[in-house]
């Protein structure tokens, strides 16, 4: 059985808010064309005490962009505490979220979704009342507008400058030509799958090899045994389709799990792997994300969408997050359920706390005893 990605909350909420509001145009930046229109969608996914889970989808009215940048204010003291598939900064009340380096093109008629994770005060959890695209208001109507003469000089379309300390200056555009071998049973599996029209980027390698070491870092700490990993601990699987593909094609009863289906089936077919498998656990990630993506992890499987993978290389907030959800999937690929509380350990809520979180005595027993339990040394 697989359990959903952080659907650990105490008080999961569905908030959706089409949101419009007024506000005078200002000029965008240079090399970009003007916004004259957009509308937004805002989505409170799950809430837990002091934190909660959002989505943002932003639909262009107006001309093609090649950079965007989103801006809102809360009116009851939420502060975003990590982003995915954008760079979000606050200042006082007001969130301003840019595209990623990857998502700046959105065109006419075109949607981004990007997510949050944020803290609240327990009481009251508003959506915002209005939303701005490039300065434009999203009133979800287009209207002429006059592009800008004028505009600073470096596009939104820069690279994020928080970037790992562990990643490369200039990343690797060029992905390695040698295939691995197939591993030795009894080891965990890591793939990431590229869909065609994502470019190889050494920092998702790295990355997502750096959150399972701390995460078999974690398990020893824990268990005074850990999992093997493999040489390359990533496989890179080139995918058969592009981005939308994965995000779009159904899989499932439930949008939630269509990007990692459509990814785990092509990675079963290609690789020859099964749900579950024996020989090894297996953890995919995949670049690519819609609004309504999610993940999760059981009978030996992780599976992981966009911005778990865009979090490992560093796009998206603080490690321990990354670290702290991965040793929570793969407590469930090892057999464990959801804990039915914030109770402290990793299968809860508390994995948000990471490295400040433990296995219980109950959880550690089933994880040795379980049907990967062989796998630990």
């Amino acid at each position: 059985m697989l359990h959903r990605a952080r659907r650990t909350s105490l008080t999961a909420a569905a908030l959706v808010a089409a949101v419009a509001g007024a506000a005078a145009a200002t000029a965008t930046a240079a090399a970009q064309a003007a916004a004259a229109g957009c509308s937004v969608t805002y989505t409170v996914g799950s809430q837990w005490s002091g934190g909660f889970g959002a989505n943002v989808t932003v639909t262009n009215l107006g001309d093609a962009l090649s950079g965007w940048t989103v801006r809102w204010s809360f009116t009851a003291g939420q502060t975003v505490t990590q982003a995915w598939n954008a760079t979000a900064t606050q200042s006082g009340t007001t969130v301003t979220a840019v595209n990623a380096a990857w998502n700046g093109g959105l065109a006419t008629n075109g949607a981004v979704s990007f997510g949050f994770n944020g803290s609240w005060n327990n009481a009251s959890n508003p959506a915002p009342a209005s939303f701005t695209l490039n300065g434009v208001a999203c009133t979800g109507t287009a209207a002429p507008t006059t592009g800008p003469t004028t505009g600073p000089t470096t596009g939104p379309t820069t690279s994020p400058t928080t970037a790992p300390t562990t990643s490369p200056t200039t990343a690797p555009t060029t992905q390695p030509t040698s295939a691995p071998q197939t591993p030795p049973n009894g080891t965990v599996r890591v793939y990431w799958l590229k869909p065609t029209d994502v470019a190889f980027d050494q920092r998702y390698v790295d990355g997502i090899a750096g959150v399972m070491r701390e995460s078999q870092r974690y398990y020893q700490q824990e268990l005074g045994k850990t999992f093997k990993l493999n040489n390359p601990v990533v496989e890179v699987v080139n995918g058969d389709h592009p981005r939308s593909w994965y995000e779009n094609t159904p899989n499932g009863n439930e949008c939630y799990w269509w990007v990692v289906f459509n990814m785990q089936q092509e990675l079963m077919r290609k690789l020859g792997l099964r749900a579950p498998d024996s020989r090894w656990i297996n953890v995919g990630e995949i670049s690519a994300e819609a609004s309504c993506s999610g993940g999760g992890g059981g009978g030996g499987w992780v599976i992981l969408s966009g911005h778990d993978a865009d979090g490992a290389a560093g796009i998206g907030g603080n490690m321990n997050r990354w670290y702290g959800g991965m040793v929570h999937e793969l407590g469930h690929a090892f057999g464990l359920p959801d804990s039915s509380s914030t109770d402290g350990t990793p299968m809860s809520a508390s994995f948000y706390s990471y490295p400040n979180t433990h296995f219980s005595q109950a959880q550690k027993n089933n994880i040795l005893n379980g049907p990967y339990g062989s796998f630990l040394s």
